[in-house]
This record gives C-alpha cells, structure tokens and sequence, in this order.
C-alpha cells in the first residue's frame, strides 16, 4: 500500500533526524574526543589543568587572585565577575572617554546590598590601583591625570560663552567633601577635604557636590607633573577578564616585597622570573609574559615560606 505524499515526507524527515542525530549527536563528538585524548593534546583540551601533589590548583590558561599573600606575585585586574570568574569572563566596557565619576549618595551606605549609586570612572579605576600597588610595593604610585589621593583629576570649566569666553567657575568633578558615616548612618562633611588644585587659571576650584548638574562644564583633565613607575597591566583588567599573565615589568616590580616575604635574595628571585618568562610566539607576535600561577607555584616548591 502506498501511502499518501505528505506521511511519506514526514517520514522521509524523520529518517534524516534520525541519521543526523546518530552521525553529529553521537558519532562526531565521540571522535572529536577521542581525538582531544590523544597525547600531546589531551593537557590542552582538558583545559590546560596543573596539578600539584595529584590535586588540581588551576589552569595554566585562566587566571585567579592571590588578593593579600604578599608572598605570592599578583595578577593583573579582572572585571570577570568578582574577579576572575569563568562563567562571567567580561570586560569592563570603560573606555578612555571615560574620565567623570558618578558620585555616590552620601545618606546612603557604600557597602549595603544596593550600594549609594556611586560608579567610579576608568580613570578613578586606573589612578586608585595605581595608589594601591605603589603602597603594596613600596614606589611611586602617582600617574598622569591622577590626584594624590587617587582619583581621577578632572575640573568641570564654565565659561561665559559656553566652550569660549571667560571662566567663570571651575569644579573637581571627581572630588567632594560629603560622604556616609558609619557612626552617624548619615552624611557627613569633612572640611578637610581639599581639591586637587586651588585654582585653575585664576579661578578657585570648588569640590563637587552629589546631586548637583555640571553638563554645562568643558570636562578638562589634567595632567600634572606625575611619572607612572606602576606599568599599565598592573592598574588596566584584560578584555576577557581571565588573563593569566603579566608583564615582565609588573612582575619585577612585585620582585622586592616577594622576596622578603620568603626570606630570598632578590637576586634569587628576579632569576627565578626570568626563567618563567616566555617570548614572542614565533619571535615576532605578541608580547613577552610571565604566567602568574606557574610562577607561584614554583615559588612554593622551591622557596616555601618560611615561618
């Protein structure tokens, strides 16, 4: 018995579902792994693991913080999640126009659940991890567009004509003097809080105020005198968030401080970095790197701390 054209195609259908299924549900994959476990390739497609003592402690191709151990090299920022969270890789999105905090709701508490609505620009980013690993490693952590206290130094400038004409008011848009007290629960003012410069061509600087409209200000950084001695990698997050490594120079920088924490020589130590530098694939693409687990952990097995 024949069966009509449209039971035929419904068939026909799900013959070919079926076949599929099997061929690329099933088989294809098989293979594909099968393949990925053959020597040589079966480290890199189980996701690079290292192991120590037969426990897995990371992956050589994902970063993870060692966030206050001064005994360990620090990696650079991430913006993954908390940091360095793999289902949340991500960048910050903050580009170099992005240089005007969000200045938080004084009444409310910074560290609640909802926050004070406060969001620091990439430039603040950029200048208060400067300040923390120039403490951290005992240099200079000012830089370029930063103030002392680490913020981003940026005036709003009002002039008579809009963008011409004669000032007439100038505001640190990243600076003020009121913020939330813990004791209190409630804004407080502190009158010591001063901006970054008094004047700015004649004209005194005002700090900036929640709440209040400075659109019609001409956004002007300013540069200062500052030399950045922290490198760029030290204070910018990677665009996945994930980056295992850092450079040289950030891991040189880290030398001194790790190395009184394991009771080393520098000397030793700056050695030890070298050799878990690699170069430019091929000679020529990309940058040399220092990947900051295996550095650690070489660290561990041949310098443990000592207490």
């Amino acid at each position: 018995m024949r069966l009509p054209t449209w039971i035929s195609a419904h068939v026909a259908a799900l013959r070919a579902l079926l076949v599929f299924t099997v061929l690329l549900g099933v088989a294809y994959p098989l293979v594909i792994t099968g393949i990925a476990q053959i020597p040589g390739l079966k480290a890199k497609a189980n996701g690079s693991i290292v192991e120590r003592d037969g426990k897995p402690v990371g992956s050589s191709l994902i970063g993870q913080s060692f966030e206050g151990r001064n005994e360990y090299f620090q990696p650079r920022p991430s913006a993954a999640g908390k940091g360095y969270d793999p289902t949340a890789t991500s960048a910050s999105n903050l580009g170099p126009e992005s240089v005007v905090d969000t200045l938080g709701d004084p009444a409310k508490d910074p560290t609640s659940d909802d926050g004070d609505g406060g969001k620091q620009s990439l430039l603040t980013q950029v200048c208060a991890r400067s300040k923390a690993v120039g403490a951290l490693e005992g240099v200079d952590g000012g830089r370029p567009f930063c103030t002392t206290a680490g913020v981003g130094a940026v005036l709003a400038v009002f002039r008579t004509a809009g963008l011409n004409g004669a000032i007439t008011r100038v505001v640190s848009l990243n600076e003020t003097a009121t913020a939330y007290d813990a004791t209190t629960k409630a804004a407080k003012k502190d009158d010591s809080v001063k901006p970054f410069v008094d004047t700015y061509q004649g004209v005194k600087v005002e700090l900036a105020e929640f709440g209040k409209d400075y659109s019609k200000g001409i956004v002007t950084p300013v540069r200062g005198d500052a030399v950045a001695t922290v490198p760029a990698d030290a204070v910018t997050a990677s665009g996945s968030g994930l980056d295992p490594h850092i450079t040289p120079g950030y891991a040189r920088l880290q030398v001194a401080r790790v190395a009184h924490a394991r009771r080393i020589t520098p000397a030793t130590l700056a050695t030890l970095v070298d050799e878990h530098t690699t170069g430019r694939a091929l000679g020529f693409m990309g940058e040399p790197a220092v990947n900051v687990l295996e550095l650690n952990l070489a660290l561990d097995e041949q310098y443990p701390v000592k207490n």
